[in-house]
């Protein structure tokens, strides 16, 4: 290097700034002010990650840029800012938001939408694909995408309907078809492969899916059926004791008179009424086809065939199935719902 390039090197020296780190590694910005270079000092040698310095140092051994003239400047002076090297923090799941239930671990929401942030995202968008109507069984479905801020997207759907969830939003089909919706683009999104707790049957989480339906809507109750009700058998009464009568000739000493003791009576009992036979009256309505849909729908996901399904609803309302009114449908469906 001659004196000429070594002087309008230290020139361009003078307006660097340079933050230390620890005794051998500096970095200096560099002459536009958007980047910083390391210059590490490896005993007698210096080395810095310009490209200056990568294409001299192959012609010349005590090849010096103007970083590393910088720093060399800055040291006597006392122009070096002290500095620390902060680590990026990669995302993480927070685990607070990952439940586990019989043995299976499940991620909630709030953790999966966190974790997407911490990634970055862009955008979320949400379509309805299908509105839930009377027609469909209120069956929602929408379609869920999510954008990160480096344009990659990530396409998902969801379905929400009476029978896949709990009774506390069964009143808000769409908004937890799009919940799940975005849910499972969030998990693409994040290569998160438990499964959200939103994503399913809450009947599913606690065992009380197909046989435990089956047992508890089958289960004879201790309550007599509706409209099948007869009079209550009145408690037997202990006979009474047998009374004697004091001998009229004796003045009633005590002695036994003649008389045989009377006899108890056996207590009489109430014949129960005959049950009468219930049928609907006309002014009762009966099940909608809506209704029927979603009970032949919950006994499918439920594996309960139909001959059982009709023993269900005739143990459980002294009827068929198909003569249920849409009182007795309603009940019976949140009864397969519900089931546990």
């Amino acid at each position: 290097m001659t004196a000429k390039e070594l002087q309008k090197r230290n020139e361009k020296s003078q307006h660097l700034r340079v933050v230390q780190v620890d005794d051998q590694t500096y970095y200096v910005e560099s002459s536009e002010g958007k980047i910083c270079y390391r210059v590490s000092f490896e005993g007698d040698k210096q080395v810095c990650t310009c490209g200056d310095f990568s294409r001299g140092i192959k012609s010349d051994s005590a090849f010096r840029c103007k970083h590393i003239i910088s720093v060399y400047n800055s040291i006597p002076n006392g122009e070096v800012h002290h500095g620390q090297v902060l680590e990026r923090v990669k995302p993480k799941l927070d685990e607070r938001w990952i439940t586990t239930i019989e043995g299976r671990e499940f991620v909630k929401y709030p953790g999966l939408l966190d974790l997407g942030h911490q990634k970055g995202i862009s955008q979320i968008e949400v379509e309805v694909v299908q509105l839930p109507t009377a027609e469909n069984g209120h069956f929602a479905v929408c379609k869920a995408t999510v954008v990160s801020k480096v344009g990659e997207s990530f396409v998902d759907i969801g379905d929400a309907n009476p029978g896949n969830c709990s009774s506390k939003v069964s009143k808000h089909i769409l908004r937890m078809a799009s919940t799940r919706a975005i849910a499972r683009a969030l998990r693409s999104f994040c290569n998160v492969g438990e499964s959200a707790l939103e994503e399913l049957d809450p009947a599913d989480l606690t065992g009380t899916g197909s046989e435990a339906a089956r047992s508890r809507i089958s289960k004879p109750s201790d309550k007599r059926p509706r409209g099948n009700s007869k009079a209550q058998e009145p408690a037997a009464t202990p006979p009474a004791p047998a009374r004697m009568e004091p001998n009229a000739g004796n003045g009633g000493n005590g002695t036994k008179s003649g008389k045989k003791p009377t006899e108890p009576k056996e207590p009489t009992q109430q014949e129960p009424n005959p049950a009468p036979n219930k049928t609907q009256s006309p002014s009762v309505p009966t099940m909608s086809e809506a209704q029927k849909r979603a009970i032949y729908n919950l006994s499918r996901r439920r594996g309960i065939s139909v001959e059982e399904l009709g023993r269900m609803a005739f143990e459980a309302y002294g009827m068929e199935l198909e003569h249920l009114s849409s009182k007795d449908a309603s009940s019976f469906i949140r009864n397969l719902q519900q089931a546990a």
